[in-house]
């Protein structure tokens, strides 16, 4: 029998940390996958992994975002190392 979820729903505009979003996300689909979840749960189970997939979404853009422009030189030279500044954003 599936565990049941102890995590409070997301409220729009909620931000969890990745690693939380992740872990929070993996257990609805295992739960999903179980098979023993009612029409009425399925749909916000749907919803709240939708938000959770978004969060994570998020994350890895910014993490992306950053590595990318440490990487690029906007001279066009050799990769540069220098500081992110999110301000750019």
């Amino acid at each position: 029998m599936p565990k049941k979820s102890t995590n409070p729903p997301l409220a729009l505009g909620d931000t969890l940390p990745y690693e939380e979003a992740f872990k929070r996300l993996e257990a609805l689909v295992e739960s999903l996958e179980s098979g023993e979840v009612s029409l009425a749960d399925l749909v916000t189970k749907f919803e709240e992994g939708h938000k959770l997939l978004k969060i994570c979404q998020q994350h890895l853009q910014a993490t992306g975002l950053k590595i990318e422009q440490l990487k690029l030189d906007p001279a066009g030279g050799p990769p540069a190392f220098a500081p992110f500044d999110e301000e750019k954003e």
